[in-house]
């Protein structure tokens, strides 16, 4: 697969690239961002996180309003920023919602026609980027974490959980904890999966972490000012209770949900504690000699 670079923006001694290509997943033109750090752009291969946006973004949002790229140029780590959704070819009515269909792919592989044709942003991440990215790019394929926000908080959590072999850590804002029980999952899973609710379960965070195996260390980041955590669109608060019924540790080093006084849903809270998730994951993607040679 090649990429195509249609822009290329110089921050924090790093490039910005905006890539483009032709996804043999998705069956169409899909766009995305990659963050090369200053160490990438002087010939080292460097660890890289994907950074799953939410529900009506797009792989621009992130690297426009996240605030990464300074604490991933201070510690030597590329970001990805995909789509959130495939683009085209269109079905009636994909666009009739916010918050369901065109930007709202959800992360899973659709089961039901006519989305699981092409809305199959599972695959399309955990497959086709994952593994096409490190060879047109110097990116480790190796050294691979994955954070997210809202719906792409989500994904990050359970692409996590489902494939850990691929992933060195996980991170997530304001995420989609238990989409089976709110209303934004169960409007995107009864169209995307139909009425099978053992389906809806395995692409749910709050249903996996009580089968997985082995320690988790996972950074989860909620303000109690978020509208739609209040609305009960999020449901942290049923991640953490599973994780704790199936025996994981809860809080720091291991599930550890931290509740943000006053913030909000926006990129401003976002922003605010970027570089904490950076951190979190360079602990997993750099060892100490690394940190030195840095």
């Amino acid at each position: 697969m090649s990429f195509g670079i249609n822009a290329t923006v110089p921050t924090f001694g790093g490039k910005l690239h905006k890539l483009s290509h032709d996804s043999t997943v998705i069956g169409s033109k899909m766009n995305l961002n990659l963050y090369l750090p200053p160490q990438a752009v002087a010939g080292a291969v460097v660890p890289w996180i994907f950074y799953l946006a939410g529900l009506t973004c797009t792989g621009d949002n992130g690297a426009e309003k996240g605030f990464f790229q300074q604490a991933a140029a201070k510690s030597g780590v590329a970001i990805v920023y995909p789509d959130t959704s495939p683009r085209e070819p269109r079905y009636e009515g994909d666009d009739a919602s916010w918050d369901f269909g065109r930007a709202a792919g959800f992360y899973i592989n659709a089961t039901k026609a006519p989305y699981s044709e092409t809305y199959k942003m599972e695959k399309y991440i955990v497959d086709e980027l994952y593994n096409s990215l490190p060879k047109a790019f110097p990116l480790d394929p190796a050294k691979v974490s994955i954070m997210g926000h809202s719906m792409g908080g989500h994904g990050a959590l359970t692409l996590y959980l489902k494939y850990s072999e691929k992933f060195k850590s996980v991170s997530a804002f304001a995420p989609i904890s238990n989409p089976i029980n709110c209303p934004w999952g169960q409007k995107a899973f009864a169209g995307y999966f139909g009425d099978d609710k053992e389906e809806w379960k395995k692409h749910d965070a709050t249903e996996l972490v009580k089968s997985h195996k082995g320690a988790l260390d996972i950074l989860i980041d909620v303000g109690t000012g978020d509208n739609f955590y209040k609305q009960k669109q999020l449901l942290p608060e049923n991640l953490e209770a599973a994780a704790k019924e199936a025996g994981h540790t809860i809080g720091p080093n291991g599930v550890n949900v931290r509740y943000q006084e006053d913030y909000d849903h926006s990129y401003y809270f976002i922003s605010t504690f970027a570089s904490d998730h950076i951190e979190h994951h360079t602990k997993f993607l750099i060892s100490q000699s690394d940190l030195i040679d840095l």
